[in-house]
């Protein structure tokens, strides 16, 4: 039935009025969109000038921040495995007992160690900063300070705070010095006339001396920051990284975040040349460890050896021997090779009972053992130098860790494993050494019997010579183990090849692009976010949108803010308010329909607007051509009379009251020969007794007879029952809520008189609204009304709706 009347009044067939519907659901929904869209594009300034600002700031903090540069290098570890002993290692390197003592991950740790970079700190005067003050930025004079200050390393391991002088260099040379004394309140100022000089602190004294070959900037401040080495150690610990390239290599990648790219290039280069000192004395303390116990060893055979040699001699004046006879020769030869045999047999005892003490003397447990003594057993060999390295490496991790560390205690058991296995191979050694012995000592008696005829003195110098050559071989062996030990003391290498040098690989801090990129985006999204939020704190209407979201009621239109006054639908034009209202009155001729007449114009509260409203849209019915009555029903604040500029002394208040006749107290209106005016007359006592009396619904009868619409301004309905007792005469309401002013609660308020009823054919009016017109033309949804636009307009897609705007 609807549609039916729909095409009657619009005079369309089925398939044109299925192809407007169609037009305006897509026409509704590009105006959703464009109002979710339109507050952001409307303050287009605001992003604009926010965009710059940021820029602006980023800009200012480029050039304004320090640069922090990244400084790499990259060494290789070297296996610390002795090629002599490897073979001996395989047994150990299958029990897993050697897989923490050279692994990479310890040496990482030591690079990074607190020794080791406050070693480099040392070497490099890193403690001490001579900055160059600017108004805004300050920059380090790394090699570029005229000035160079020095401080026994004693005195600065003491500094309980950092020592901060400015210093001036003048013409004649003299420098003066200016520092901050007594708990930073008082200033003390030195002059030194000629440097080098000594300049005395609280904590020790300091020596200025000229940098050579750099030329001072006379007259120019330079700030001097001494500080304690531990102090500076953990800026430089948390801007160094130490990793290996991969799992499966032993190269290491050096990185250093530097704000002075030279001194990253010192730091790493120096750390890395202290890290191979260090690791070439732990090597070189085996070596020499070694070398004492031989020259204690030679000492004492060389002792031994003179008493042999001493017997030798006493034994041949006293037995008058010049030679061995020729017939014991040959009656020795035999015996010989196994005399031989059982010298060697002997030396091997002798120097496995010596390492046997020195294992069990109490004193030397933790401690380095000789392991290059010509014992010829590869395991005990091999044993020996696995327990040195594992000692070394326990040495290592106790400067920077304590003994309760659970990777020193692990270092420990390995320490204890190792001395047990040194104790189990020595007994093991010296059972196989006394069967070899028996054995040669057998076959030496078994020849010695075949001698017996031999005179007695014979047997007895060959016993004595005998002990002199033991005591002479044994000498001539550690002679060649003392020079073997020189060399190896001599041969030592690096433990980390340098692979790539200290570079710097470019700047890292402030990144350009990313700084220019997030202030674009903040420059964007500030604004955004604050028109978000003060949309969101919004509790007043703002558009069309918010009237949509919150009410039941179908929207009539929207009327923009009027640059022409009270008055702003004149015929001939059709600037955008006399096409609001056109649209406005196109809806509500639809909700009337033929047989209506009488429209009540009311708000939720006074100054939204219903009296403008009421005005123009009588003007706009009228220039239809139809007979208009303006009648002014708000008795308690009148306005119409005031908008019009016409006569309040007679009107409805009088015409209720009995005073006069309807007739009486119409007014024409100059402004169209189709409509006259009937005001409020003055303020009764009581308003809405007036309003109930049957002269009102005469009054309305009559009127419809002489006129096609009737447009009752009437009071607002929150605060007085007026509006809802005419409401009996009314056929349609249009309800005025005004954009930035009406509360979104009388919306809620306007539903509930919707929901019971209360008006008739109630429709929505925004009022006043100051956003962006996306353009007119058909449009309805599902709170809206059929209706069309005045004349034709062009159809235009979503984005030029949105960038074609034009300002109410």
């Amino acid at each position: 039935m609807k549609d039916f009347q729909r095409k009657k009044d619009l005079g369309l067939t089925d398939i044109e009025l299925e192809s407007l519907d169609s037009l305006l659901n897509n026409d509704e929904k590009q105006k959703t969109i464009i109002e979710l869209v339109a507050p952001y594009v409307v303050k287009w300034k605001w992003f604009v000038l926010s965009v710059l600002i940021a820029l602006v700031v980023a800009f200012i903090y480029l050039r304004y921040a320090e640069k922090v540069y990244q400084v790499s290098s990259s060494v290789i570890l070297k296996d610390q495995n002795d090629t002599r002993i490897r073979g001996g290692n395989a047994i150990f390197s299958s029990m897993d007992m050697l897989g923490t003592v050279n692994n990479v991950d310890n040496e990482v740790e030591v690079m990074r160690s607190k020794s080791l970079v406050e070693s480099t700190i040392n070497r490099l005067n890193l403690h001490t900063s001579y900055i160059k003050r600017g108004r805004i930025k300050s920059t380090d004079m790394y090699k570029e300070s005229p000035l160079m200050v020095s401080m026994n390393q004693e005195d600065l391991d003491k500094l309980l705070e950092p020592i901060t002088i400015t210093a001036v260099i003048a013409k004649d040379q003299s420098v003066t010095l200016t520092e901050t004394v007594e708990d930073k309140t008082k200033t003390k100022t030195t002059k030194l006339s000629k440097l080098p000089a000594l300049y005395a602190t609280p904590y020790g004294n300091l020596t200025f001396s000229f940098r050579v070959g750099v030329v001072p900037e006379y007259d120019s401040p330079i700030e001097i920051v001494v500080r304690r080495p531990a102090s500076v150690v953990p800026s430089f610990r948390s801007a160094l990284s130490v990793a290996p390239t991969s799992k499966t290599t032993s190269i290491l990648d050096l990185k250093l975040m530097s704000s002075e790219p030279r001194k990253g290039v010192d730091f790493l280069t120096t750390l890395v040349n202290i890290y191979n000192e260090d690791a070439i004395a732990n090597k070189n303390r085996e070596a020499l460890n070694t070398k004492i116990f031989i020259d204690e060893r030679i000492a004492l055979i060389d002792k031994e050896l003179g008493d042999a040699e001493r017997k030798v001699e006493e034994y041949k004046k006293s037995q008058g021997l010049t030679d061995i006879q020729s017939n014991v020769k040959l009656s020795l030869e035999k015996g010989s090779q196994y005399e031989q045999k059982l010298i060697e047999v002997n030396t091997q005892l002798n120097l496995v009972e010596y390492l046997n003490q020195y294992i069990g003397e109490a004193g030397n447990k933790n401690k380095l053992v000789p392991s290059n003594v010509g014992i010829n057993d590869p395991t005990l060999t091999a044993t020996i130098n696995e327990y040195n390295k594992t000692v070394l490496e326990r040495e290592r991790l106790l400067r920077t860790n304590t003994e309760s560390n659970p990777m020193v205690q692990k270092v420990d058991a390995q320490v204890a494993a190792l001395r047990d296995a040194i104790g189990t191979a020595i007994v093991s050694v010296k059972q196989g050494l006394n069967i070899a012995r028996r054995d040669a000592q057998n076959q030496v008696n078994l020849y010695r019997s075949q001698t017996g005829m031999a005179p007695t003195q014979e047997r007895q110098f060959t016993e004595i010579d005998r002990e002199k050559q033991i005591k002479a071989s044994l000498f001539l062996m550690l002679l060649q183990k003392r020079e073997e030990n020189a060399l190896a003391l001599s041969a030592s290498v690096n433990s980390a090849k340098v692979l790539d040098k200290a570079t710097v690989y470019g700047l890292v801090k402030p990144r350009r692009t990313l700084v220019l990129m997030v202030a674009f985006l903040l420059g964007i999204l500030i604004p955004g976010i604050i028109i978000f939020i003060s949309d969101s704190l919004q509790f007043k209407i703002s558009s069309r949108s918010d009237v949509d979201r919150l009410s039941k009621i179908p929207v009539l239109g929207e009327v923009p803010v009027s640059k022409t006054g009270n008055i702003a639908v004149k015929e001939g034009q059709n600037a955008e308010t006399d096409e609001a209202f056109r649209m406005l009155r196109t809806n509500l001729q639809f909700m009337l329909g033929k047989d209506n007449q009488v429209i009540l114009v009311t708000s939720t509260q006074p100054k939204e607007g219903k009296t403008f409203i009421s005005i123009n849209m009588a003007i706009s019915l009228a220039l239809l051509g139809k007979k208009v009555m303006l009648m002014g029903m708000d008795l308690r604040i009148p306005r119409m009379s005031e908008y019009l500029e016409v006569d309040s002394s007679k009107g409805m208040s009088e015409y209720l009251s009995g005073y006069y006749d309807i007739e009486d107290i119409i007014q024409p209106l100059g402004i169209s020969p189709n409509l006259s005016v009937i005001t409020s007359g003055s303020v009764p006592p009581n308003p809405a007794e007036l309003i109930a009396r049957k002269e009102f619904d005469i009054a309305i009868e009559k009127l419809k007879e002489k006129y096609d619409y009737i447009v009752i301004d009437s009071a607002p309905v929150s605060s007085v029952t007026d509006t809802v007792v005419a409401a009996r005469v009314g056929h349609a309401t249009m309800y005025v809520c005004r954009a930035n002013y009406s509360h979104k609660n009388n919306l809620l308020f306007a539903n509930e008189l919707y929901e019971k009823k209360m008006l008739p054919n109630m429709g929505l009016v925004v009022n006043n609204v100051t956003n962006y017109h996306f353009g007119y033309g058909f449009g309805y949804g599902k709170k809206s009304v059929y209706g069309y636009g005045y004349g034709k307009s062009k159809s235009k897609s979503f984005f030029k709706k949105l960038f074609n705007l034009k300002k109410k």
